[in-house]
């Protein structure tokens, strides 16, 4: 077992696929995702398995899609009885360790009523170990801060930028430095910790950033300016926009300021071209503020010796609107919520040098690891290893399609429930996406189809038209075998004969 590599999962959440300067962004840097890039596997179209974030880190953690591991919302439990990446490396001898968040619910049927894990959809996945817990309060973050001489760090206010008013889009730069920011403060745990270790390991680092609020200190903050960018992919206005569909005229009016910028108030619908342009700018300085302390991590794992011997993955929960179609955030159907980076870099393949283009998925990653460290899973997995394009950049048997689905049933407040009067079950949707077309299934709302060569930023719905009635019914069908093959196979491929049960899992 002492061959056994060092692993590191990192996660930077709500990190767009399209923000690297390895797959030709106009104008965002990303020199230390690049530079891993180079030396590992780069997956240009790696797709998120649902969003927010508990059931976008659901299926990446446990290797299913939202329908069988069923965490909905955040705050939906995961169900106990599943697998995960975590437990399954307990099961190879590692101690998988933590630096910052989950978000996992946990199963209330195994505890006790009044346990505290119940009252927060921040808990920690089975089978981890929490070596720096970093929940959204960042309570940890802002008690070193305060030893670091920042005395007034005791609340989230700390990211409103200096000379700002609360709930003012500005691109001043915070009072804490570039080397004080919560992804800072995590790197610098990991470091630490990697040098206590005399064994291989298996280390999950979870950054915050570029998760907002939108705020980030020198000189990140002006690094971008408004007008940078590619054109925003958006109707010509809000209105137009949420004639696309009854889900966007229920979402976009309640899409909270404050959920953006710390102490704002209303709607991000009374924000203007210009504000969300600003908006934008900061964001892409708050990926290269995650960017740098990446490089941190990459140098010191080399100067530890740890380098040749970790294997490391690069990814996002899910992704951020950052404007287009008028939004912020993530949620509903289009790419800009789900479309998400990914690089591995296995020390023992050398790099193949070009992107992969298939369409892979968060599914993916605990299969992956499976694969690579000689696990089984103890349970079926919707997720295929990405292994075969990370040793030699092909499989002959893929997937051709992206799959995600979004659920926004509130089963506490029933504000969508109500809206459209549907039930609980029926507030969700269903997307498969390939590079021709998209189309989307709502389970009680009308479908939406994009003919993607035509109107790569789904603007035009062509679902009622009747050239386009046999694509429709293509990809209808193409969505229901998918769902038919993934229905949950943990015991459909066990039968119990004369000499027992028999397993033939593939």
């Amino acid at each position: 077992m002492s061959n056994r590599p060092n692993v590191l999962l990192i996660t930077a959440d709500q990190w767009r696929g399209d923000c690297l300067s390895a797959v030709g962004h106009p104008c965002v840097k990303t020199p230390n995702v690049d530079a891993f890039a180079a030396e590992g596997t780069l997956f240009a179209r790696h797709y998120a398995g649902a969003a927010p974030c508990s059931p976008a880190r659901a299926t990446l953690y446990t290797g299913l899609y939202q329908m069988n591991h069923r965490v909905c919302r955040n705050g939906s439990p995961l169900d106990a009885r599943f697998d995960n990446l975590a437990l399954a490396a307990r099961r190879a001898g590692y101690e998988p360790t933590l630096f910052g968040y989950t978000d996992t619910a946990p199963d209330p049927r195994e505890l006790a009523p009044g346990d505290p894990h119940l009252t927060t959809y921040e808990g920690l996945l089975p089978g981890f170990t929490a070596r720096q817990l970093l929940p959204e309060h960042e309570k940890q973050w802002l008690s070193w801060l305060r030893e670091r001489g920042h005395a007034d760090a005791f609340d989230r206010s700390v990211h409103i930028p200096v000379g700002a008013r609360p709930g003012q889009i500005s691109n001043a730069p915070t009072a804490y430095s570039k080397e004080e920011t919560q992804t800072a403060f995590l790197a610098g745990e990991f470091i630490r910790w990697v040098g206590e270790q005399d064994r291989p390991w298996f280390a999950h680092v979870s950054f915050l950033r570029p998760h907002p609020p939108f705020s980030v200190p020198a000189p990140y903050n002006d690094m971008y300016a408004p007008e940078d960018g590619p054109r925003f992919a958006r109707a010509e206005d809000r209105e137009t926009e949420k004639r696309q569909h009854p889900y966007l005229a229920y979402a976009m009016p309640r899409m909270e300021q404050g959920s953006f910028v710390y102490g704002a108030s209303g709607s991000v619908s009374d924000w203007n071209a210009n504000q969300l342009e600003a908006i934008r700018a900061i964001y892409y300085g708050m990926i290269g503020e995650v960017d740098a302390q990446l490089g941190r991590i990459w140098n010191a794992l080399k100067q530890s010796g740890a380098w040749d011997n970790t294997l490391v993955i690069f990814t996002s929960d899910h992704a951020e609107m950052a404007g287009d179609h008028w939004a912020l955030g993530k949620g509903g159907y289009f790419d800009g919520s789900y479309h998400i980076p990914l690089v591995i870099r296995d020390p023992q393949v050398k790099a193949i040098g070009t992107p992969v283009r298939v369409f892979t998925s968060a599914a993916d990653i605990f299969p992956t690891l499976c694969e690579r460290l000689g696990l089984r899973s103890g349970n079926w997995l919707d997720g295929q290893s990405l292994m075969p394009f990370v040793s030699n950049g092909a499989n002959s048997s893929w997937r051709d399609a992206a799959f995600w689905e979004f659920d926004f049933r509130d089963v506490v407040h029933r504000t969508a429930e109500d809206h459209f009067g549907l039930r609980s079950n029926e507030c969700n949707l269903a997307v498969i996406r390939d590079a021709q077309f998209k189309f989307v299934h709502f389970a009680a709302l009308p479908p939406l189809l994009f003919d993607l060569e035509k109107d790569p930023m789904e603007l035009s719905n062509v679902a009622e038209e009747a050239a386009y009635a046999p694509v429709r019914l293509a990809y209808a069908e193409k969505l229901l075998s998918l769902r038919a093959r993934h229905l949950d196979q943990t015991l459909a491929y066990t039968e119990l004969t004369e000499a027992g049960p028999v397993t033939a899992r593939p």
